[in-house]
């Protein structure tokens, strides 16, 4: 009888109930749940905000702008030391953004960017109904939660944000990779499993946050799959070496780009205070998505006498108390909340690369953790209200309660989109929930300059200077002293912020203000390209000729794909009579942004001052493609 009993159990792991027959059920509600996320975030591709580190990106990434087999060459190969993104290893997110580049209708078309994360959202939405439907056998009800997941307001962000391609690219990786490895473990085969590998290593290209993907796995082996074992643990060893790898590229390419602040860098108490406050807000932000922002700040001061950090305390007392006495009835609610916490960990402030404390987009992926425990819950009154028991008003019901909550996020994820129309709209909402972040002031700055000296935008000359005015106030707030984060000030921000200020103050006419703000730049950050240019430019017009040649080479030696600098490097050396060197960097500028209109002027100047007849320079601006 023993083998027997035994039996049916494995059955149930190698498929499960009802799979076959209810494939094609499942293709008819994949669309229909499609459809109804792109109506949800159709807005998206008419925004027009550009976002926080949208400039390194995109605006002022000349490798996505200028879309190349040899700008796809450095992303792959720029490894340990991205030269154009601040931070990790990301080269396929960048390939991606560069694609769309190139199906763009002018600089200010963001609609393919949208277009394709918006494609990749409503393809995430998809897997995660597929991987329900694997895990637990139910189309309905992996309809469902799928549905409430795409349409949640949380999945907002990354769709119309363009630096986070990275997100919605990455989740489309890692949720292929956690597909094949149910599939694999439900029916074995190396072309499951192997495919499940080669779509990890896609998704840490994409983006490093899926680093703990093996552990996810494993936490699915615990529950629904049920196959924990020493082979599962064994399966997993090539998984955590990738796993391994890719975390010391992330980490030395992050410390060498951009900033990195291991758990020493700032006092004991910050971590778990950071661990318990993010705890309860994403719980929050997931079950009541009201006052959501791109940007949370680090409250100030950040420890016990802040309400939230205290709320954090308790709350996560209350839960580790609720998950230990789960246990006793079912593995289901721990192992959604470890699959949570474990994904969204990498981002939990242990390591610091950022001043915000929490983000939306970091809880995208690892939200499906939840997911987790709400498809168990549906799928265990699904059963109960079996139609065969003459119950059949259950399942109405609870199909309406789902769609109630369903029809609210969309109302909530509709709402939210509009903060996106434009970048200064974007950076006000944002400003109005935190009055006091220095990096929103110094958005909203940079958006105000932007169109006030927009040619495009059809403004008096009174109110351009009222914007500007605006602008400077605000560069000013980004100035104000105190720290943004546990780990100190951020000093790339200061910088960012003296360096914009000085541009104001110059196309005010205030050059000798600019200039001091210029030198603050360089004595903070010695090798700031931008600072040594504009101060080239500001001696320029102060006719310190030497000087200014002296600031612009050295941008030019800490970053050699500066077209503007190398024009206005051939001009201080054209008055220094040294035509030749002048119209080699002219012709620089013109190789690295072909049709660049001011070095084509300045060619031809410095052309004509060496005694060229205008055939001739027509002739060599024809020779350079113009």
């Amino acid at each position: 009888m023993q083998p027997r009993s035994k039996k049916p159990a494995k059955a149930k792991l190698v498929e499960a109930p009802g799979a076959i027959g209810n494939a094609p059920l499942l293709a008819c509600l994949i669309p229909a749940v499609a459809v109804i996320v792109l109506a949800t975030h159709w807005p998206a591709l008419s925004a027009k905000a550009i976002s926080f580190d949208d400039n390194q990106y995109l605006t002022e990434n000349p490798l996505v702008q200028n879309p190349s087999w040899s700008s796809t060459g450095r992303f792959l190969t720029e490894i340990l030391e991205p030269s154009t993104v601040r931070g990790y290893y990301q080269p396929l997110a960048m390939i991606s953004l560069m694609l769309d580049a190139a199906m763009r209708d002018g600089l200010d078309d963001l609609r393919p960017f949208h277009r394709t994360s918006l494609a990749l959202h409503t393809a995430n939405t998809a897997l995660v109904v597929v991987l329900l439907y694997l895990l637990f056998g139910q189309p309905w009800v992996a309809a469902m939660v799928g549905l409430l997941y795409g349409v949640h307001p949380l999945t907002v962000e990354p769709i119309p944000w363009v630096g986070e391609r990275k997100t919605v690219l990455t989740t489309f990786f890692a949720l292929w990779s956690l597909v094949l490895y149910v599939r694999y473990a439900k029916r074995g085969g190396s072309a499951a499993y192997v495919g499940a590998a080669c779509a990890y290593v896609l998704a840490l290209m994409s983006k490093p946050t899926s680093t703990p993907l093996p552990v996810l796995m494993l936490l699915l082996d615990v529950w629904p799959l049920g196959r924990i074992s020493r082979r599962a643990l064994v399966e997993k060893v090539p998984l955590l070496a990738i796993a391994g790898i890719s975390a010391v590229i992330t980490y030395v390419s992050q410390a060498r780009t951009a900033s990195v602040a291991g758990p020493t860098a700032y006092s004991a108490m910050v971590i778990p205070l950071t661990l318990c406050h993010n705890v309860v807000f994403y719980l929050g932000k997931i079950v009541l998505p009201v006052n959501l922002s791109p940007h949370y700040p680090y409250p100030q001061p950040f420890d016990l006498s802040q309400p939230g950090v205290i709320v954090g305390i308790v709350g996560t007392v209350v839960l580790i108390a609720a998950l230990l006495v789960s246990l006793k009835w079912t593995r289901a609610v721990v192992v959604s909340w470890l699959f949570f916490f474990v994904a969204i960990f990498p981002t939990m402030g242990v390591v610091g690369f950022t001043h915000s404390i929490a983000s939306d987009k970091y809880a995208y992926l690892p939200s499906i953790g939840l997911l987790l425990l709400v498809a168990w819950i549906l799928g265990e009154l699904w059963r109960r209200t079996s139609c065969d028991q003459g119950l059949a008003l259950g399942r109405v019901l609870l199909c309406a309660a789902v769609f109630v909550v369903a029809g609210a996020s969309i109302v909530k994820a509709r709402r939210q989109h509009a903060i996106w129309r434009d970048t200064e709209a974007h950076f006000r909402y944002m400003l109005t929930l935190s009055p006091d972040s220095r990096i929103l002031h110094f958005g909203l700055g940079d958006a105000l300059r932007t169109r006030a000296l927009s040619p495009s935008t059809s403004l008096s000359r009174q109110e351009r200077v009222a914007l500007l005015d605006e602008a400077g106030k605000h560069y000013r707030a980004t100035l104000r002293p105190g720290p943004d984060s546990p780990f100190g000030r951020n000093d790339r921000l200061t910088c960012s912020a003296h360096n914009n200020l000085g541009n104001l103050l110059a196309q005010q006419g205030n050059a000798a203000e600019a200039v001091g703000h210029w030198r603050e730049v360089l004595r903070l950050d010695p090798m700031n390209v931008n600072a040594h240019n504009n101060l080239g430019i500001a001696l320029a017009w102060q006719g310190k000729t030497d000087e200014a040649i002296a600031h612009y080479r050295k941008a030019l030696d800490l970053r050699d794909d500066l077209p503007e600098t190398l024009t206005n490097l051939g001009v201080e050396l054209a008055r220094k009579g040294r035509l030749d060197e002048a119209i080699a960097c002219h012709v620089r500028a013109l190789r690295l942004r072909p049709g660049f209109d001011l070095a084509i002027r300045n060619l031809a100047a410095a052309l004509k001052a060496k005694g060229k007849t205008d055939a001739e320079i027509a002739a060599v601006v024809g020779s350079l493609g113009h």
